[in-house]
């Protein structure tokens, strides 16, 4: 992961501690337009557990390299979340929409790896960005883990994803070009994401195994946002 510059604003509980892996199954939805819904808890649902923040961070993130740290990271039972903008994260594997040529940031390379350990591909799996472990937040600490399932919720969608890859240690909010898509956000990794809006819900000691199937965390993303809602 990169660390963004001025591109993207001139462009405009106890149930849950356990490990949890699961398998591919079949997907549950759409991965792209309008009616995206996968898995069948709706964002409104979700948001409404998160509307107040229990801080977890020794300090707040900034959004950008530009910006000022306003963003803490927060606990709930079950999980941590934060709310935030998404810059769009195109490392790993080379593809069409991301390589050198399209993201002026790219690295061929993931923090977590495929199982065969390969990089993750950003244009096909919904993927989210942590930052790397400082004095503000340790990651692991808190039960977050590669391939851990994350909740990404933007303009009444939710998306599930896996913690794919990590970033800049004083900056958050960054997801994969494949989960941007599917959202609805422009993926340009040199012009697209969103600026505010996004919210993301990172289950604790969650694991999707194969981490590159999203079927997998589809599955997985339904039954924790269920023990979820039903926990806070």
């Amino acid at each position: 992961m990169r660390t963004r510059t001025l591109a993207l604003a001139a462009a405009s509980g106890a149930a849950l501690l356990a490990t949890i892996t699961l398998t591919p199954a079949a997907h549950a939805g759409p991965a792209s337009g309008t009616d995206l819904k996968e898995g069948s808890v709706s964002a409104a649902d979700l948001l409404a557990k998160v509307t107040s923040c229990s801080q977890i961070s020794n300090g707040k993130y900034r959004t950008d390299e530009e910006t000022s740290a306003t963003i803490p990271v927060c606990g709930k039972n079950g999980a941590v979340f934060w709310k935030a903008d998404m810059d769009i994260d195109c490392d790993g594997e080379i593809t069409v929409a991301c390589n050198e040529d399209t993201d002026p940031w790219f690295q061929n390379g993931t923090a977590f790896e495929t199982s065969a350990g390969k990089p993750l591909n950003a244009e096909k799996l919904p993927y989210v960005v942590v930052p790397s472990v400082s004095s503000i937040w340790n990651y692991g600490d808190a039960g977050i883990k590669g391939g851990g399932v994350v909740a990404v919720i933007y303009n009444n969608k939710v998306e599930y994803a896996v913690v794919g890859d990590t970033g800049p240690n004083k900056i958050i909010g960054e997801a994969s070009y494949a989960a941007a898509k599917a959202l609805g956000i422009d993926p340009d990794p040199e012009t697209g994401g969103a600026e505010s809006g996004v919210t993301y819900i990172l289950f604790k000691n969650s694991k999707v195994s194969p981490i590159e199937s999203h079927s997998a965390a589809v599955t997985a993303g339904d039954a924790l946002a269920k023990q979820f809602i039903q926990n806070n």
